[in-house]
């Protein structure tokens, strides 16, 4: 990749339009049965919410009852965060320095999404192991990814089809999918990554994946399901040091 990668929520419009999204369908499936995985392998109650955008997933933990600081680069997401949580915490970074960032420690620290916006294995690495360093010596790090899979099939929350190119992604390359939930249809940029170049990042922070889970949509939930119960659009991994 020679080209600079742009995130693509540093667009305002569709930044807000994002913020306003909260569980629906497909995303809805993503953090169904993170309350479950994070009773499972976490105790404590201090959390670091990495890449926390508009806050969705900073307040998803505190209702959970942690005591939760939220951290990312766009300032516009983190306006966004704050108007609809004055109450939480809230903190900008420099991309790629969590220099600033309180050093904790953490029971947990939860990335939802953020590595699909991380290009080079060095930048993840590099990441992980400043996040995997401000852990508890029992603390985690659940780290909610987009699996493989999600480019290359049709969900009841995105489209693919148009984007044939996707089959063919290596790890590092730049992938396209829509958003279906929002009315900005331009398709989203993201970092394609393996679920074994995820298994190596770990390994070269220095973390132990611990567990992975792919949650599939169930037949009964009340959702027009597409590949959803057959396929895992997610892939949630639970790491330790």
């Amino acid at each position: 990749m020679t080209e600079k990668f742009t995130n693509v929520y540093e667009d305002q419009a569709r930044a807000t339009a994002y913020a306003a999204l909260e569980y629906p369908r497909t995303y809805g499936l993503a953090f169904r049965d993170l309350p479950a995985i994070i009773g499972e392998h976490v105790t404590g109650r201090k959390a670091l919410d990495f890449g926390c955008g508009a806050g969705r997933s900073t307040r998803f933990l505190q209702k959970l009852g942690f005591e939760t600081l939220g951290i990312d680069i766009s300032e516009h997401m983190l306006e966004l965060a704050r108007a609809r949580d004055p109450g939480g915490k809230y903190l900008r970074v420099r991309d790629g320095d969590l220099g600033g960032v309180p050093a904790g420690p953490y029971d947990l620290i939860l990335s939802a999404f953020a590595f699909d916006n991380i290009p080079t294995m060095e930048r993840r690495v590099a990441l992980l192991d400043s996040l995997g360093r401000m852990l508890n010596q029992d603390g985690r790090i659940v780290n909610l990814v987009s699996a493989a899979e999600i480019y290359v099939n049709e969900w009841a929350s995105f489209s693919t089809r148009d984007f044939p190119e996707n089959r063919t992604a290596r790890s590092g390359d730049r992938v396209r999918i829509v958003m279906l939930d929002v009315e900005d249809r331009r398709p989203v940029e993201d970092i394609f990554w393996t679920h074994e170049d995820y298994l190596e990042t770990y390994r070269r922070a220095g973390l132990t994946t611990i567990r992975t889970y792919r949650p599939l949509g169930k037949p009964e939930e009340a959702e027009a399901w597409v590949s959803e119960t057959t396929i895992s659009p997610w892939a949630i991994y639970v790491l330790g040091r």
